[in-house]
């Protein structure tokens, strides 16, 4: 356990040093003090997970690289982040695609055995945006999700109330106002910097 906080330590030297970065600028990117930075590096503790993923993303490695003993004349290779941002597009792209075939083929099912459905579209539009929250929240910027969230919301009672138009739930929609607000300020809370 002990030589893999060595590892991880002499990494993340390797890697700050790299960039140019001091403990209390690596610290404070990462919204930590230089002195939790001076611990890992000290190998006294080792950063979680999601830290240690933020590092790799500055530097231009994968989180495998911080956990692999390296030598120190090693060339630190980068991730090429255009290709690696073409295939996380794609692939969001094919996912989306896919859903939507799925929805045009539901359609078509539903058209063939005499009942035209066209709510099949509107289901799909909360679970394009659920799949585009999860993606995002894997591989893109986390603060696009308060966008995403917000859409899902009024998308969900939008379909709830396209679902049910002949009772005229107009009412509906203001459950959306205090839920955007609730949205709003979750997004708006920040992280205290650990001391």
């Amino acid at each position: 356990m002990e030589e893999s906080k060595r590892i991880v330590a002499d990494n993340i030297i390797r890697l700050r040093t790299s960039l140019g970065l001091t403990q209390a600028q690596l610290g404070e990117k990462l919204n930590y003090s230089d002195k939790s930075v001076s611990k890992w590096e000290r190998a006294e503790s080792v950063p979680d997970v999601f830290v240690l993923k933020h590092i790799a993303d500055m530097a231009g490695v994968t989180v495998d690289y911080l956990l692999t003993e390296h030598d120190s004349d090693e060339v630190i290779e980068r991730d090429k982040e255009g290709e690696r941002r073409y295939s996380r597009r794609f692939i969001s792209l094919t996912v989306l695609a896919g859903i939507w075939a799925l929805a045009v083929l539901v359609f078509v099912v539903l058209w063939l055995a005499g009942i035209i459905s066209w709510i099949v579209f509107v289901c799909a539009v909360p679970i394009s945006l659920i799949t585009m929250l999860v993606l995002n929240s894997i591989w893109g910027n986390r603060r696009n999700n308060l966008y995403i969230i917000s859409l899902l919301v009024w998308s969900i009672i939008c379909l709830v109330y396209l679902s049910a138009l002949e009772q005229n739930w107009w009412q509906l929609f203001l459950i959306g106002v205090p839920a955007q607000i609730i949205i709003i300020f979750a997004f708006s809370i920040k992280k205290r910097q650990k001391k």
